[in-house]
């Protein structure tokens, strides 16, 4: 039970550190939140997501899940992404994978992983959309960092196909959708520079969901 009761000595530490720099640090806090941020990444324990950002609570909206995905059929990420939108009205949606995912690299193997299965499926339809570019990499390990990047990547796109996000770009020019990847082993952030207009134009014919034709390039 140390460890355990450690965090309560850390919270109490915490809390008298915010309050001896700002008084009303928690009042304000409890007041509302307007982040700027959603930030969609994966569970895995060594990505902190505040930390990595240098930004404060009350900044980034956070979801998370193993290999951060963003399946439609996600009730959770799919609620998150609304609320975020429509009712917090973020400037940014980060998608923020990292390397040496063990969502990805298990969706790799070919194992039968249980109630993983259906999860980790999407990331292999990932591999699926990309294999011949995949395939192409010789190397096991930069093959696999590659579809964490190709994961994201789509993960991205499946943002962009939602009502919500489309419905806001189009009437007020946000949220944009960024797509990063955390390095594990220098703690750098790598901003895979996706073309957030050039995804929603090109995907429009078929997952235009605003019936306002507002989406069509000049």
């Amino acid at each position: 039970m140390t460890d355990y009761n450690q965090v309560f000595e850390n919270n109490r530490k915490w809390v008298a550190s915010k309050t001896a720099t700002e008084s009303d640090f928690f009042e304000k806090m409890a007041d509302s939140q307007s982040p700027k941020y959603l930030y969609i990444g994966c569970s895995d324990s060594r990505v902190p997501t505040n930390e990595i950002m240098g930004l404060e609570a009350g900044e980034v909206f956070v979801h998370r899940n193993i290999a951060n995905l963003v399946p439609n059929t996600d009730l959770n990420v799919m609620a998150v992404i609304n609320y975020a939108v429509v009712h917090l009205e973020v400037k940014h949606i980060v998608v923020c994978g990292h390397y040496n995912c063990g969502g990805v690299k298990a969706a790799m193997q070919p194992k039968d992983l249980g109630i993983l299965n259906p999860w980790l499926r999407n990331i292999r339809d990932v591999y699926r959309l990309h294999m011949d570019e995949l395939n192409a990499i010789p190397d096991e390990h930069d093959r696999y960092n590659r579809l964490v990047e190709l994961n994201v990547q789509e993960q991205c796109i499946n943002i962009i196909k939602t009502a919500a996000v489309q419905k806001m770009y189009t009437a007020k020019g946000y949220p944009t959708v960024h797509g990063w990847v955390y390095d594990l082993k220098n703690g750098m952030l790598k901003d895979l520079q996706i073309d957030f207009e050039g995804v929603l134009h090109e995907i429009q014919k078929i997952y235009d969901l605003t019936g306002s034709g507002l989406m069509q390039k000049d």
